[in-house]
């Protein structure tokens, strides 16, 4: 078993189970300390290659899913590994979409849907999920 995040740290959100997710922007230098184990990137075109394993869903700017099946597959996979690995979730700014997929992981994780945006913007960050259409997509996670 790998041990996950540190409880606090640049972006780190706290689930209710207690998992830890690192939420971030890729525009902004990888943050110093441990480096993720598995992670989702939230992008428009593929993302360049890690030194970990991940996986990418073609997600535009300012959009949703191109493909919902596997945007659902990839986070509750995510949701799962966050148990004993470090996961992070990342796209282009770190607040929409990755907003989006935290409050879809915090769904996962027991949040009632109504209140993941909320709980989201409480834990992560004020200006997550920025359109009406992502938190639509919460809502129907």
């Amino acid at each position: 078993m790998t041990e996950t995040w540190p409880s606090e740290g640049d972006g780190i959100m706290r689930l209710p189970s207690g998992r830890l997710v690192r939420g971030r922007g890729l525009r902004k230098p990888l943050p110093a300390g441990p480096r993720p184990e598995f992670g989702v990137y939230l992008l428009g075109r593929q993302p360049p290659a890690t030194d970990w394993e991940a996986s990418w869903i073609r997600w535009p700017d300012f959009r949703l899913p191109a493909d919902p099946r596997q945007a659902r597959a990839l986070l509750e996979q995510a949701w799962t590994r966050a148990a004993t690995e470090r996961v992070e979730i990342a796209c282009g700014g770190g607040r929409g979409r990755t907003g989006t997929a935290l409050a879809c992981l915090a769904v996962l994780d027991g949040v009632p849907a109504e209140d993941a945006v909320a709980y989201v913007r409480d834990h992560y960050h004020r200006g997550a999920v920025e359109t009406p259409w992502q938190r639509r997509y919460v809502l129907r996670f």
